[in-house]
């Protein structure tokens, strides 16, 4: 709240009215360069589609076959109400540090610091297990790039491309966003060239059992829904940028929306394509591998290894993306007073030309590259597995407040049916967290300890110091 001023008689209300002095906005130290092209740029980057393509995909194709497609479109219509969530959220509070300033604002400050603490330990934690995985597609063109520490070496280097400009950045990662386009393209292609079986596969569950297809359940092609809807995360991620995007409390919302959008598109018609193409259903479901199954019944050896290189591109690419998020992340929790007032002074700082938190980005891959060298990769995926489930909880309960009494109103982006899309996400999200339950208690057991560890420090270390911590200031004004 800003200070208090003395009062004065409104005689059209008859009441008393006590002025204050408007809070405080944060000062403009990222640079505002970027257009909505490059922020989408940016943001489709750290969704990184193609990975999740060949990486997430499989798992549901193999467990549900040509219905892995139906699975996909749920998830997308789960994701839309998801995205118009975050689109509201961004347009009503374009702050750099996204969720848990929604959450902080809307929720309550330890329900804020908690969400914070998630988003920082499990976006370190991805990066980590994202750039473990290049070396599985390095290693196919050469058995020496695979091996944990090209994983390790792959965060030094995009932490050391991160410290650029903002707008240099968004130019590097479309760049390796169009290789990785290319290489989902050419799967699409090859199994569109080679139609064996229509549409009506798409509604089809069957599995390998015992080297023979069985048909799958209603409910267990249901419990894929998660893992696709998990395939599409990061298009609202966009809003880490927007206090660098240009007329962002207008643009942000079709921001995220668009990025939505392409992010369905790239990943479901490749996986239509593979449906569609595939030699056999026993082969490609009997396939380790599926999508470099079709790849090479289809293209040859020398497709497979060309877009195996553009996978790791697309990795790369990833943890460039991510650890630009993270950073900014941490720059607005120093920004913001969260730490003790050195440490705020380091991490809030941004370079004089490049206006990039380059401390911030330092901290970032280094704990990132710590994580990969020394901590194991199944405990990295468990740790990081129901954080997703938690921060779209956190959103949507902050979304279900947005529109209360005297609350700030959105400058652009306003969700249509509003309060059903954020109720329809805690229906989602809730389910979501029973099957993850079903599967074992430890991942959501993390991402739940996590929250509660953040908590308790904004309990004990900043709500004690609130006269001049956490006082969290109006979004930048934008000229």
């Amino acid at each position: 709240m800003g200070r208090r001023l003395p009062a004065f008689f409104d005689r059209s209300s008859k009441k008393w009215v006590v002025m204050t002095e408007p809070l405080p906005k944060y000062a403009q130290q990222l640079s505002r360069s970027l257009s909505m092209r490059e922020n989408i740029l940016v943001t489709l980057s750290a969704v990184t589609p193609a990975s999740s393509v060949f990486i997430i995909a499989p798992a549901v194709l193999l467990g549900a076959g040509g219905a892995a497609v139906t699975a996909f479109l749920i998830a997308a219509a789960a994701a839309v109400f998801v995205g118009m969530c975050y689109a509201e959220l961004s347009a009503t509070y374009p702050i750099a540090g996204g969720e848990y300033s929604w959450a902080a604002r809307l929720l309550g400050k330890s329900a804020g610091f908690a969400t914070f603490l998630l988003t920082l330990v499990t976006g370190m934690l991805i990066i980590a297990v994202i750039a473990l995985g290049t070396g599985s597609y390095l290693g196919v063109v050469w058995s020496g790039l695979s091996g944990k520490w090209i994983g390790v070496a792959v965060i030094a280097a995009t932490t050391l491309i991160a410290l650029l400009n903002i707008r240099t950045n968004a130019w590097i990662t479309g760049i390796a966003l169009t290789i990785e386009i290319i290489a989902v393209a050419v799967l699409a292609v090859l199994g569109f060239a080679h139609y064996e079986r229509g549409p009506g596969e798409f509604f089809h569950a069957r599995t390998m059992d015992s080297g023979h297809l069985v048909g799958v359940s209603a409910g267990a092609l249901v419990a894929f829904v998660p893992v696709a809807l998990f395939a599409y995360n990061g298009y609202g991620q966009a809003v880490y940028y927007v206090e660098e995007t240009r007329n962002a409390a207008r643009s942000i919302g079709r921001i995220i929306m668009l990025s939505l959008a392409i992010t369905v598109a790239v990943e479901v018609i490749p996986l239509a394509a593979v449906v569609s193409g595939a030699p056999s259903m026993p082969g490609l479901l009997g396939a380790a591998a599926p999508m470099n199954y079709l790849l090479t019944s289809r293209g040859g050896a020398a497709i497979n290894d060309a877009v195996s290189v553009g996978i790791a591109i697309a990795i790369i690419n990833a943890v460039i993306a991510i650890v630009l998020q993270i950073a900014r992340l941490l720059f607005a929790s120093a920004r913001d007073r969260s730490w003790p007032g050195p440490i705020d002074a380091v991490l809030g700082a941004v370079h004089t030309r490049t206006h990039a938190p380059v401390a911030a980005t330092i901290v970032v891959g280094g704990c990132a590259g710590l994580a990969a060298a020394f901590l194991p990769l199944n405990w990295l995926i468990t740790a990081t597995g129901s954080a997703v489930v938690l921060v779209y909880l956190m959103v949507a309960l902050s979304a279900l407040r947005l529109r209360r009494a005297g609350a700030l109103p959105s400058r652009g982006y306003r969700m249509p049916l509003w309060p059903a899309p954020p109720l329809i996400v805690i229906a989602v999200v809730l389910y979501v967290a029973y099957r993850v339950l079903l599967d074992g208690w430890a991942q959501l057991a993390v991402a739940v300890g996590t929250m509660v560890l953040g908590a308790l420090y904004y309990l004990l270390y900043l709500h004690p110091r609130r006269g001049d911590r956490w006082s969290l200031p109006d979004p930048i004004h934008e000229d």
